[in-house]
C-alpha cells in the first residue's frame, strides 16, 4: 500500500514532500501532482482487487502453498518499517538533511559567466 502513497505510510512521505514542494513552485503544478497522486492510487488499489483478491483462474497459480512462518515474520518486519517511516519519518529526513541543503546550494548557483 505504501507503493500508491497512502496516508502512514513512507510513500506518503515522500509525495507529501514532493507536492509541498511544486505548490510553493506554482499552486497548478502541485494540484497536477496531487491529482496524479490521487488517480495513482485508485488505479493501484483497483488492481489489487482484481489480482489479490479477485478469483484465481490460472491452474499454476492455484497449486502454489501460502506462506510460511518465517515468510510472514519478516513480511511483517518489512510493513512495521513501513509504516514507522510512515508514521515518523524525521530520523530518515535528518540523515539526508545535510546532503540536500547542499546540493540545492550548488544548484542555485549560476552556471553562466
Amino acid at each position: 500500500m505504501a507503493n500508491c502513497g497512502l496516508p502512514g505510510t513512507a510513500g506518503f512521505v515522500g509525495e507529501w514532500m514532493v507536492i509541498l514542494g511544486a505548490v510553493k513552485v506554482n499552486f497548478w503544478v502541485g494540484f497536477a501532482a496531487a491529482s496524479a497522486l490521487i488517480f495513482g492510487a485508485a488505479y493501484t488499489l483497483w488492481m489489487v482487487k482484481r489480482v489479490y483478491l479477485g478469483p484465481v483462474t490460472n491452474e499454476k497459480v492455484k497449486n502454489l502453498k501460502d506462506i510460511n512462518a518465517r515468510e510472514f515474520f519478516f513480511l511483517s518486519l518489512l510493513a512495521i518499517a513501513v509504516l514507522y517511516l510512515g508514521l515518523y519519518p524525521k530520523p530518515f529526513t535528518d540523515v539526508i538533511d545535510v546532503s540536500v541543503t547542499e546540493l540545492l546550494k550548488h544548484v542555485a548557483v549560476s552556471k553562466l559567466p
